[in-house]
C-alpha cells in the first residue's frame, strides 16, 4: 500500500522510486535537479514529481549541504532591532535572499560586544556562507571589526564604510543628504536654522554635518554656533527622540531666535516636534522641522515630517547581490575586491516645512 504523506516517517528516494516505477537513480537525478536531469524526458520528470508530491517527499537539505559544502544560509547581524532604521533594510535583505533561495539567520546583538562575539561564533559554527552586518550603530571599535576579518567569511556591511581594503559596504551618501536638507530650508527663506548634530562617535554624524557646512559656505552663510547642538552618545537608538526633545526645550529656554530645525535623524526630529508643540510653537507656521532617514513614523506623525529618505530596501538588496558575488568568487577560488556602494538620498517634502512667515 502506498505511503500516505501524513505518516510520521519521512518519504525517501526509494519510496518515490517505488511509487513512480522508475529507478532510484533516475528519481534522485530529477528531484535533486542534477546536471543529467536535462536528459530526462519531461513526461518522466512529471511522473516522478507527482509521486514525490503525493508521498510528501522533502529533500534532505542537510545531507545535500554536506555533499556540496553549501548551506545556502546567510548570517544577518543587526546591532539593535529596536532601531526603526533597520526594518526596511531587513525587508530588502530578506526579499533578495528569498529570490536567490538563501535562508537568512537573523541575530540582534543589542549593541553588546560579548553578544556580537557569541553570535558570530554561533553563525560560523552553522557554516553560513556569508555575513551581512547592519552597522548603523557600530562604534569605532577596531577590535570588533578585526574579529570579522579573521573569519575569512564573505561579509558586507550596511550603514558604514570601513575601508577600501577590508569589507564590502553599502551606505547612503550622508554628506549629500545633509546638504539636501539644509538647501531645502534655505530655499524656503530660512537663515536662522538650528542644527541637531548626531552623536560624535556615530559614523553618520560627521558627513551629514560636512554636507550642511559645505552648502552654507557655498552661499556664504555663517552658521550661528549657538544654534548647533550635539545629541549625546548613546547605545540606545530610541534615545534620539528624548534627546531631541531635551535639546530643543533647552534651546527655547535660552530664547535663541530660529525659524527652522534640521535634525540629525527622524527620531530627533520627532522629539523636536514634541518640544515645539509643548511650547505652543506651530509647525511649520512658526518653525519648520526636517529629519533624516524616512522611517515609517515620519509619514504618519502630525504634522507629516519632511525628511531626507535613505533608500533602505535597495541598500538591503544591494548588499545581498554584492555578497552573492563574493561567495561565488570564493567557491570558485577567485579573487574578489571589496565593493563599496554609496546610494543617493532623496528629499521628501511633507507638512513640517514651509516658508518663513
Amino acid at each position: 500500500m502506498p505511503r500516505s504523506k501524513n505518516t510520521d516517517t519521512a518519504a525517501t528516494i526509494k519510496d518515490v522510486a517505488k511509487e513512480s516505477g522508475f529507478s532510484a537513480t533516475t528519481v534522485s537525478i530529477v528531484l535533486n535537479n542534477a546536471p543529467l536531469a536535462r536528459y530526462i524526458p519531461p513526461k518522466t520528470k512529471a511522473q516522478i514529481e507527482k509521486a514525490a508530491k503525493r508521498l510528501g517527499y522533502r529533500p534532505n537539505i542537510f545531507a545535500r549541504s554536506l555533499r556540496s559544502k553549501r548551506t545556502h544560509t546567510v548570517g544577518v547581524m543587526v546591532f539593535d532591532m529596536t532601531d526603526p532604521y533597520c526594518t526596511l533594510i531587513l525587508r530588502g535583505i530578506e526579499n533578495a535572499l528569498y529570490q536567490e533561495s538563501y535562508l537568512p539567520i537573523l541575530t540582534d546583538v543589542q549593541n553588546e560586544r560579548s553578544r556580537f562575539e557569541r553570535y558570530l561564533e554561533m553563525l560560523l559554527g552553522r557554516q553560513v556562507e556569508g555575513l551581512i552586518v547592519i552597522a548603523n550603530w557600530l562604534y569605532t571599535d577596531i577590535n570588533l571589526l578585526s574579529d570579522l576579518q579573521k573569519t575569512k567569511t564573505s561579509t558586507v556591511m550596511i550603514g558604514r564604510e570601513v575601508g577600501a581594503g577590508t569589507f564590502s559596504s553599502v551606505i547612503v551618501d550622508n554628506e549629500a543628504g545633509g546638504a539636501l536638507a539644509y538647501e531645502h530650508l534655505y530655499s524656503l527663506g530660512h537663515r536662522d536654522i538650528a542644527v541637531l548634530r548626531g552623536p560624535k562617535t556615530l559614523s553618520d554624524s560627521d558627513p551629514r554635518w560636512q554636507g550642511v557646512r559645505k552648502f552654507a559656505q557655498s552661499k556664504k552663510i555663517e552658521i550661528d554656533p549657538r544654534l548647533v547642538l550635539d545629541l549625546p552618545d548613546s547605545r540606545e537608538p530610541m534615545s534620539c527622540f528624548e534627546n531631541g526633545y531635551k535639546l530643543v526645550t533647552e534651546l527655547l529656554k535660552r530664547k535663541r531666535t530660529f525659524s527652522a530645525i534640521l535634525a540629525f535623524d527622524d527620531l530627533s526630529a520627532l522629539g523636536s516636534l514634541r518640544a515645539l508643540a509643548k511650547a505652543g510653537i506651530r509647525v511649520p507656521e512658526d518653525c519648520s522641522v526636517v529629519g533624516f532617514d524616512d522611517i515609517p513614523t515620519a509619514s504618519v506623525c502630525t504634522p507629516l515630517l519632511t525628511t531626507v529618505r535613505q533608500p533602505m530596501e535597495p541598500m538591503g538588496s544591494q548588499a545581498v547581490h554584492i555578497l552573492l558575488e563574493a561567495m561565488q568568487a570564493m567557491q570558485e577560488t577567485k579573487a574578489f575586491a571589496p565593493v563599496h556602494r554609496r546610494l543617493a538620498p532623496e528629499l521628501v517634502v511633507r507638512e513640517s516645512s514651509g516658508r518663513v512667515g
